[in-house]
């Protein structure tokens, strides 16, 4: 493991960057697993964007009450898990940085850390999202984070809502995207429990554009619910929206493995999120309503921000820019209702006129 030889033997230091729901609770987990194992520092750091509750800073909540009681209520923090509102004093002295704030804050998350960071860090991204390259096409976010910091970036997504992997009550998984072996089994011991079981991939890419693209499905199946629609078109929209999705990978980001569409990131996390996550709720409510994602996001979120919609800005983006828009009818019809080009019942026609489209066989991904 290239951590630099003058710190293999000490113990590496852990910062989480967000605290919102699934901040919390993977926060949570972390600073629960890091007091067994010997290879960490005790102490995990959490950023908190700083908030007030009842006249009290979020930081100071969560700090003398362990629990987050704004994104993850009733959930207790062990006490090595820190709170600190400056991102820098989290990430300054980290040998791993978890990433797991909204895909829009990472630009500027990243200028406050450029230079000044440890040189030898590593990232893991748990981000669901894309960003509108300049001049056309869209990048990754652990691209960003790598490419900014000059650190390698590792992504973990899977079929997960935060309240349910923090309750305990059944078993959930996630998909590690690492592709070198030693560290990803090294990096899965930070997740794991017996309630949340991690697989490894090396395919890292196609793990991270699953995690994104799954919230533009669930934004569809939301508008067919606030249509009171028949489950058969939602049943549809997941058939359709599973094969742009393995269509979109095959297209941009080829020399992925098409069994990772079949691990926890792929397949599950589109159902998991497109029958319990918060995109398909606001956009049912988008379409039942007539509200603006904005107002339904500040009136239903409780300060967590929408997925779908924006991801669905990036990858028309990308479309437009590679007049491939008709290659990908669904990801192009939701963007265009997200963006009030088109009412929600114009993806009961692109489902009528796809649905007996045949299975889309990848070329550029390894079988």
């Amino acid at each position: 493991m290239s951590h630099g030889s003058h710190r293999i033997s000490s113990k590496k230091h852990i910062a989480v960057l967000g605290s919102g729901g699934w901040g919390s609770v993977i926060a949570r987990i972390i600073a629960r697993n890091v007091l067994h194992l010997k290879r960490f520092h005790p102490i995990v750091k959490m950023y908190v964007f700083e908030e007030f509750i009842d006249g009290r800073k979020l930081t100071e909540i969560i700090n003398k009450e362990h629990e987050n009681r704004k994104y993850a209520p009733g959930y207790k923090f062990t006490k090595n898990l820190v709170a600190v509102s400056d991102a820098l004093d989290a990430a300054k002295h980290a040998d791993i940085i978890v990433f797991v704030v909204p895909h829009q804050f990472v630009d500027n998350l990243c200028k406050s850390l450029a230079g000044r960071i440890r040189p030898n860090a590593i990232g893991i991204s748990l981000i669901k999202g894309f960003d509108i390259k300049t001049g056309g096409g869209i990048e990754l976010i652990s691209h960003i984070i790598s490419t900014k910091l000059l650190i390698p970036c590792h992504v973990l997504m899977g079929a997960n809502i935060a309240g349910e992997v923090a309750a305990e009550k059944f078993v959930c998984t996630s998909t590690l995207g690492c592709k070198y072996k030693a560290r990803g089994s090294f990096l899965k011991d930070l997740f794991n429990t017996p309630h949340l079981k991690i697989t490894v991939v090396a395919d890292e890419d196609t793990v991270e554009v699953c995690g994104a693209l799954k919230n533009i499905v669930a934004t569809g199946v939301g508008f067919i619910d606030g249509l009171e629609e028949n489950n058969r078109y939602k049943e549809a929209v997941l058939r359709l929206g599973f094969m742009e999705m393995v269509q979109f990978v095959d297209v941009f980001f080829p020399g992925g493995n098409i069994s990772t569409f079949f691990e926890s990131c792929g397949i599950e996390d589109l159902i998991v999120t497109s029958f319990a996550g918060r995109n398909r709720k606001c956009s049912a409510a988008f379409v039942k309503t007539g509200k603006t994602f904005k107002e339904l996001e500040n009136e239903m979120l409780n300060g967590q921000k929408l997925q779908g919609p924006p991801t669905a800005v990036e990858v028309a983006y990308m479309l437009n820019s590679k007049d491939m828009t008709n290659k990908f009818p669904l990801f192009t019809v939701i963007h265009q209702i997200c963006t009030g080009k088109k009412p929600a019942k114009a993806l009961l026609k692109c489902v009528d006129d796809n649905i007996a489209r045949r299975v889309y066989l990848p070329k550029n991904l390894i079988p």
